[in-house]
């Protein structure tokens, strides 16, 4: 068949990528924590997402719309992206958020999924390919701990699997007193005499009277934290994914736990070949959480500013970094969104796949963005697709 023949086939497609909106795709890898990740055909990506007692607040819609923002720049680079974004529904926190609502942790947990969803959707957050929720994988957890102890990387004492972890510190880089100071205030209770070493946690636990349940040949149970992420992003993605995401309060204890289990199952290593992890959000310079009283809810906001500028205001900034919030700043992200529209609407310079070519470059919006104001045209109406703005 002739050049001029497949030219006339798959016209079509050329056609579509420059209809009004659509950006070309660029083959090629990224770079992330400055690693390159090179790809080809598809990107598995496993974000840690949220346990469903509260309403979405901005430290938690950070981490989401950066991952989103990581799907839309992979995508730009011609592969298929399947995002799994797990959603943690088995967890002690929500059953005691549950006990004093006075309702039932599954009742919580969908009534509170269901408000993420819409501010996820608000925000311009895809929805992701795959959503696992925890309470449909405990039999995979089953098998994770059962996994884990045939290869001898856990034993089972009174009911419950301990996952050997004296080494995982080590990998982390992490001093022994920080890491014992995190794994306490995560809930891994490095001074129960029930196990062999403070850094060893619990794959698989037995439930009191008041805690959900399941069977298991170790006896009525419930899954642990970290090995529910372990067991669904093996049972979704297989042994490995191209990007593990999640908050920067995530790489110790649960990043780490997480990769190990799936490492110590599968023998393929690294389990995540890059990690994202999104700097906090701190209200006067401590973290946001519903512990510490200072929730900015996504939803509030929303009521007083467009969602692209929130979103604008949330990746205007490198990922990595923790940051302050302050209300004022929102005006400045609405007058940014405008100036971006506006150099959209203008004859544009210089080669229009350069700004978003910048977000490859460890999604550096603020490049970006800075690109496209000074070339307009199709540089920033490129760009506004990709961050999804418009």
């Amino acid at each position: 068949m002739s050049a001029h023949h497949l030219r006339h086939l798959t016209s079509p497609v050329f056609d579509a990528a420059q209809r009004v909106g659509a950006t070309p795709q660029t083959p090629g890898g990224v770079t992330l924590a400055g690693g390159e990740l090179r790809l080809v055909g598809s990107a598995r990506v496993y974000v840690c997402g949220i346990t469903p007692y509260d309403v979405t607040h901005l430290g938690h819609a950070a981490t989401f719309v950066w991952a989103d923002l990581l799907a839309s720049v992979l995508d730009g680079t011609g592969v298929a992206v399947s995002t799994c974004r797990n959603v943690t529904d088995v967890d002690d926190v929500l059953l005691e958020a549950a006990l004093l609502r006075g309702s039932h942790f599954d009742e919580l947990a969908v009534t509170q999924e269901a408000d993420f969803d819409r501010s996820m959707r608000e925000l311009r957050v895809a929805a992701p390919a795959h959503q696992p929720r925890a309470r449909h994988y405990v039999d995979a957890v089953v098998q994770l701990a059962q996994a884990l102890l045939d290869a001898g990387a856990a034993y089972e004492r009174d009911g419950t699997v301990w996952f050997r972890g004296r080494d995982v510190v080590a990998r982390t880089g992490l001093g022994r007193d920080r890491a014992l100071a995190l794994a306490e205030a995560y809930g891994d209770r490095p001074d129960d005499p029930a196990k062999d070493d403070p850094f060893d946690v619990a794959v698989w636990r037995p439930s009191s009277d008041q805690q959900p349940a399941w069977t298991s040949p170790w006896g009525w149970g419930r899954p642990g934290w970290h090995a529910e992420c372990a067991a669904m992003a093996l049972a979704v993605h297989g042994p490995s994914v191209d990007v593990l995401v999640g908050g920067d309060d995530l790489v110790f204890p649960h990043h780490a736990y997480q990769v190990a289990m799936a490492e110590a199952v599968s023998g393929v290593a690294p389990f995540a070949r890059a990690q994202l992890h999104v700097g906090e959000v701190r209200i006067g310079g401590r973290k946001m959480a519903k512990s510490s009283g200072n929730l900015v809810l996504v939803d509030d906001l929303l009521e007083h500013v467009p969602a692209a500028a929130l979103r604008l205001h949330l990746l205007h900034r490198r990922y990595a970094e923790p940051w302050d919030f302050d209300a004022a700043q929102l005006t400045e992200a609405q007058q940014l969104l405008e100036s971006l529209y506006a150099a959209a609407g203008r004859t544009g310079t210089g080669d229009p796949a350069a700004p978003v070519e910048a977000l490859r470059a460890d999604l550096d919006v603020p490049s970006a963005v800075a690109g496209a104001l000074e070339q307009g045209g199709e540089s920033a109406r490129r760009l506004i697709t990709r961050l999804r703005l418009g």
